[in-house]
């Protein structure tokens, strides 16, 4: 999944360079995001979304694309939404469906937590 945004009060082009990394994508669904009281950072986010057989290296032009931060955003998740991985261009988010999970992957990849104490 892409992610791509725009002030909700003014009409957007979709992102070219989003659609170029992401031609498969097909949007699923918007969000507005009207939480700050000042409409100015009001935010309407577009989520394409496409499902693709594994294959190494098939995700890499996005990855890319998000590390050096040309990129909103992407979401790499299993089809039941249970797995979701949200890297960003300092690092990832991961959402596991248990703590057990959850501890396990961070056990095994403990190098990748950061140096603060909390490991966040």
């Amino acid at each position: 999944m892409t992610t791509d945004w725009a002030d909700p009060s003014e009409p957007t082009d979709w992102s070219a360079h989003r659609a170029a990394l992401h031609p498969e994508g097909t949007l699923w669904t918007t969000l507005d995001d009207t939480d700050d009281p000042d409409p100015a950072f009001h935010t309407r986010w577009y989520f394409y979304a496409d499902r693709r057989p594994w294959q190494r290296g098939c995700l890499d032009p996005l990855l890319r694309a998000v590390a050096d931060d040309t990129l909103p955003g992407i979401f790499v998740t299993d089809t039941e939404l249970t797995h979701i991985h949200h890297p960003y261009d300092g690092g990832a988010d991961v959402i596991l469906p248990t703590p057990e999970e959850r501890d396990r992957l961070r056990n095994r990849h403990s190098a990748w937590l950061s140096t603060h104490p909390s490991g966040y």
